[in-house]
């Protein structure tokens, strides 16, 4: 009898005990869901007495204008649309879509013989598994904006780092991301390369 009591003890204290667990589970994945629907319905004034969805925004265009700072992006990069803005002095590359930065990478350009142009283009040809006619490499994710310059992967900007150069193109270092940029710019979609 006193094992059947001990069982039957341990049985509801197991119970219990799943039961605590699986409520805490179900709080805990309903937390998002419930701060975020709160923020939703929220009707306290907002400050400076803008409407609740102004004060919102705020934010983000805060955040935004310090990752334009952040990264010196060129004004003729916000703007409608999608943007490759492509800095020479920060070596960055930074991929806008209606003036907001979505992603950023490392960008190598060519030598003082073969110089990557500066101004405003358009992507006119995109290639997946491009290989220079001229050079004989390899240019995945090859988009081209200035006759034979395009941006692209390149396996030797990854190995080497900044101690090569392209012959023009505006090389990138991460595969992933150039790989990511390239599934969404279209031709016709803007370029900036400048130096600033």
């Amino acid at each position: 009898m006193g094992i059947l009591r001990k069982f039957g003890a341990t049985l509801t204290a197991a119970a219990f005990v799943g039961v605590g667990a699986l409520s805490a589970t179900t709080s805990a994945e309903a937390a998002p869901q419930v701060a975020a629907s709160a923020q939703k319905s929220t009707t306290a004034p907002a400050p400076h007495g803008l409407p609740p969805k102004a004060a919102a925004a705020k934010p983000k265009a805060t955040s935004n204008s310090k990752l334009i700072a952040k990264y010196r992006i060129d004004r003729r990069c916000i703007t409608k649309g999608r943007v490759l803005c492509i800095n020479k002095k920060t070596r960055k590359l930074v991929y806008m879509v209606n003036g907001k930065p979505v992603q950023v990478m490392d960008v190598r350009f060519g030598s003082s013989r073969t110089p990557t142009r500066n101004g405003v283009f358009r992507i006119y040809r995109k290639s997946k598994n491009h290989v220079s006619s001229l050079y004989h490499t390899k240019m995945p994710y090859a988009m081209f904006f200035s006759g034979g310059q395009a941006v692209h992967y390149s396996s030797d900007f990854k190995a080497r780092g900044y101690n090569g150069a392209s012959h023009g193109c505006a090389n990138i270092r991460d595969k992933k991301k150039i790989a990511w940029v390239f599934s969404r710019v279209k031709v016709g979609d803007r370029v900036v390369v400048y130096s600033k």
